[in-house]
């Protein structure tokens, strides 16, 4: 199983190349992380989304729902996506 060490360093590095304006899935993490089948990457859906939670908490990542940032990193439900803080 990969570490969160792993999932938080490709998670960053993601949105990092993505820029400031741009978002990534958390499946785009997963299947960096566990390959492009199914059995692979979907394990690591639920790591993602707790490394995601830290990392937002932390400032790092911004976690946006239908555009618009989480009010509450700990209790959001649904499709979300990862992007780089907005000031």
């Amino acid at each position: 199983m990969v570490d969160e060490a792993a999932i938080e360093e490709t998670m960053l590095r993601l949105v990092s190349e993505r820029g400031a304006d741009k978002t990534c899935c958390p499946s785009e993490v997963a299947r960096a992380l566990g390959g492009p089948h199914p059995d692979g990457w979907s394990p690591l859906m639920q790591p993602v989304r707790r490394v995601a939670v830290r990392l937002t908490k932390a400032g790092r990542v911004q976690i946006l729902r239908k555009g618009k940032p989480v009010a509450d990193p700990d209790d959001f439900r649904g499709i979300y996506r990862l992007s780089l803080p907005r000031p």
